[in-house]
């Protein structure tokens, strides 16, 4: 920056008028405000921007703003239901014009600057890999165990649809997310050190396990999987994989040249997951065997024994 530039920043600095705040506007709406402030320091003279604290407060109104896109997915007939582009802040477009607020004034109010977001799967993908079946399992599972039935329902939600591309890793519990109440689920057994026990998202182990099959059998690669303390009786002895948000997760790559769609089911005490890709994928699959079709005895865990999944 030239020194006349300097000068003129400085000159209007000291004719004042300049607002303490910046009000966020969507559709006429205050979403945020920036505070002069929070942002920039003016002591030495000349406004001095930090960057870092700006960077997150943008963050921050986008989160506020966006609009997420929709992948297309296909619904329990195999229909693809259409993408849906969303949308989001325009960083770079806000950055310029909060640079603007802090050294030329003038406003004290912006539309908040938006840009498309589009989503990560649209129809003409979906179509394209949802054709060869290249990993299947199931599992099986008491319907009668009305809370375990239900977290195993919301995980397999959770996985159901999602699409890995080339050399991107899946990791269980970022897709499926923190199992809470505040999530939708509910108390069931889990094992906790070699014992049983109950906790919020029990029985979530049984979809990972159920999709650690399916991989394998895929011919994904497997980057981490951990086995229970005890035997688990829904899938053979060593084929389980347990997960717990604080501890142990599932994650398998997609070393394939073509994106693989992963279909979960769980339905009448049956967990079903397909692994689907395009026909030209050059698939190398693995034998694993099959779980059996006898359902797990019941147990009866002492409650408060622990807090792993």
């Amino acid at each position: 920056m030239g020194l006349h530039w300097v000068i003129a920043i400085m000159m209007l600095l000291q004719q004042g008028g300049y607002a303490e705040s910046l009000v966020i506007e969507q559709q006429g709406q205050a979403v945020s405000e920036m505070r002069r402030v929070e942002y920039s320091d003016s002591s030495a003279g000349i406004p001095l921007i930090d960057n870092i604290k700006l960077d997150s407060g943008i963050a921050a109104i986008d989160r506020k703003v966006q609009q997420p896109a929709r992948n297309a997915t296909l619904d329990g007939a195999g229909r693809i239901k259409p993408e849906q582009a969303g949308s989001k802040l325009d960083r770079s477009a806000m950055k310029i014009q909060f640079y603007r607020f802090i050294f030329e004034g003038g406003f004290s109010q912006l539309e908040a600057p938006m840009m498309v977001a589009y989503p990560r799967v649209d129809s003409e993908l979906l179509s394209s890999i949802k054709v060869k079946k290249i990993g299947y399992y199931a599992t099986y599972y008491n319907p009668n165990n009305k809370n375990r039935t239900h977290n195993v329902h919301l995980a397999a939600q959770a996985i159901n649809n999602y699409v890995v591309f080339p050399n991107e890793r899946f990791s269980f519990n970022k897709v499926v997310g923190q199992r809470t109440k505040e999530s939708g689920y509910l108390r069931a057994p889990v094992i906790v050190r070699g014992e049983m026990s109950e906790d919020i998202g029990g029985g979530i182990c049984q979809i990972s396990s159920t999709l650690f099959n399916a991989a394998d059998r895929a011919g994904l690669t497997i980057v981490e999987r951990y086995s229970h303390s005890r035997n688990v009786k829904y899938v053979p002895s060593g084929r389980d994989a347990t997960v717990s948000w604080d501890g142990p997760d599932f994650v398998f790559q997609n070393k394939y040249d073509h994106p693989v769609l992963i279909r979960a089911y769980a339905q009448g005490g049956q967990i079903s997951i397909v692994i689907c890709s395009s026909d030209d994928i050059k698939l190398k699959p693995r034998q694993v065997p099959s779980a059996s079709k006898t359902l797990p005895e019941e147990v009866h865990p002492e409650v408060g024994a622990g807090n792993r999944d």
